[in-house]
């Protein structure tokens, strides 16, 4: 169904007899919303693209926004005095089964300032995740595993 959707997107773009970014963005607004009509009145199966599109877009909105605080946390840390870090090697245990699931979780932890995912367990159960802010090591791991993961699972899944 993406494929679809490029195509209306691009047919919209021929349609307005431009190019430009906004115009692809537009159309391919227009054929997400149209793939939804119709997977909505059951002329098309593409439910899971239809559910899917939001819930990627909430996953990059949410790593964005963790990106932020996360780059903001260590600046202030940096430039105030006294050290305020905790740092500590916690065990993750793992609701992602496939290897894909796992590298991309793993990959999302490791893209955030201050966290860093070090290993999996031979089990591929447990992700060890190296952070510099463990003030409360079941807090951190609740907030990953409900952050990233759960958003993780919910694309993929």
């Amino acid at each position: 169904m993406l494929l679809w959707n490029v195509m209306l997107a691009l047919v919209w773009c021929w349609l307005q007899g431009s190019f430009t970014a906004a115009n692809i963005l537009g159309g391919f607004t227009l054929g997400y919303i149209l793939l939804w009509l119709l997977a909505h009145r059951g002329i098309v199966e593409s439910k899971s693209y239809v559910r899917q599109l939001p819930q990627f877009l909430s996953l990059a909105a949410y790593f964005l926004w963790e990106l932020i605080v996360a780059n903001f946390r260590l600046a202030l840390d940096l430039l105030t005095p006294g050290i305020s870090m905790k740092p500590a090697i916690i065990a993750m245990p793992l609701d992602a089964e496939t290897d894909a699931e796992i590298t991309l979780v793993a990959s999302l932890i490791t893209l955030t300032p201050g966290t860093l995912s070090m290993d999996v367990s031979e089990d591929k159960k447990t992700l060890y995740v190296h952070a510099m802010y463990a003030d409360n090591e079941e807090e951190l791991v609740q907030s990953l595993k409900n952050g990233f993961e759960r958003r993780v699972l919910e694309v993929l899944r």
